[in-house]
């Protein structure tokens, strides 16, 4: 039963079953800091294809493929997979789907797509649409600066508020009971859909302030709605809103009193080292998605962390309307992760 929590928090009460997880990665991401607790790091970005948008889309075809392995299931066992990816009409996420025979629901939320999918996820399996279900999301750097930015070859200088898109895919499959039996276990608890907040920001090479307010905008909600203080949870994590965005929220919290900082960090700024050249940090579907599915899962499982609330963060935006002077506007999803039992 999902019974609603103050303003726009949702409780699942039967608290859907996170039974696996993974995530595949380029090779910048592999040699950043996080790279060894990854599943998969390909040394050819091209992943051996004749496209960067098909490099992609094999990228979360690896991730999915390996989220579904892990848990020991087949692809016919899932009831409905929920993908997106940030290309014109979330072609890579269709691709690495459309040979599954599985029910496909396209997802697009920018950089919050992760949480989005884990969020409606929970929600179908907890309304008892889906049995068990899939979730991912992914980008590709050299993908997306062609869509959204410059041909690779052109060179163009990145300012310093700019963010590297992540080349990386994440994957999870949601289940409504564990098939290795007993209730302990990551499950998802609790999800807040974000609502779009725009304050006037225009520039697509700073998209941390962009997304900023609406990391506040739904991290506040739930924490009031949770009756809960940030010392509650043993991690805070937004994505992406990199080094500038994370900024920006602590800042917006602190003016109402809430020091997020102890328990916080945000995708983007774990995902890279200084030392890769990657400006504000890193941004796209699968920065988010790989760190989730990633080393913040691994912790879990590992008993490193109990309590977790994801908060995807999006720029809604488009080639078309940045060229036509649109401001952007940012949106935050967010679900709570939680491991019970021993």
């Amino acid at each position: 039963m999902i019974r609603r929590i103050g303003k726009r928090t949702l409780q699942f009460a039967e608290r859907p079953f996170l039974l696996s997880h993974a995530a595949a990665v380029g090779k910048k991401e592999g040699d950043g800091p996080l790279g060894a607790q990854f599943d998969f790091v390909t040394e050819d970005d091209r992943m051996g294809q004749k496209s960067w948008e098909l490099a992609e889309s094999e990228l979360q075809k690896t991730a999915i493929d390996l989220a579904v392995k892990k848990a020991g299931l087949q692809k016919s066992d899932l009831d409905v997979i929920l993908a997106g990816d940030l290309l014109n009409q979330c072609i890579g996420s269709f691709l690495a789907s459309v040979g599954s025979d599985v029910p496909y629901l396209g997802q697009y939320g920018a950089c919050s797509t992760m949480a989005q999918g884990l969020a409606l996820g929970g929600c179908l399996v907890e309304g008892c649409a889906a049995r068990r279900l899939l979730a991912a999301a992914s980008s590709h750097f050299c993908s997306a600066e062609r869509q959204y930015r410059f041909p690779l070859a052109y060179g163009g200088q990145r300012t310093p508020t700019a963010q590297w898109t992540a080349t990386a895919a994440g994957a999870a499959v949601l289940s409504a009971a564990d098939p290795r039996g007993g209730s302990s276990g990551i499950r998802v608890t609790h999800a807040l859909f974000g609502r779009m907040v725009e304050m006037g920001v225009k520039d697509a090479n700073n998209m941390g302030a962009a997304m900023a307010p609406a990391a506040y905008d739904t991290l506040s909600t739930l924490l009031s709605d949770l009756g809960a203080q940030p010392a509650d949870f043993d991690c805070i994590v937004t994505g992406d809103l990199g080094h500038v965005g994370a900024d920006i929220l602590l800042t917006l919290l602190r003016e109402d009193k809430i020091d997020l900082s102890p328990v916080y960090s945000d995708c983007g700024s774990l995902l890279f080292g200084d030392e890769q050249d990657a400006h504000a940090g890193g941004s796209g579907c699968g920065c988010s998605a790989a760190v989730l599915c990633g080393p913040l899962l691994r912790d879990m499982e590992g008993g490193r962390l109990r309590r977790l609330v994801f908060a995807g963060t999006g720029a809604m935006m488009s080639p078309t309307s940045v060229q036509q002077g649109q401001p952007i506007a940012g949106i935050c999803h967010a679900v709570v992760i939680e491991r019970s039992g021993a």
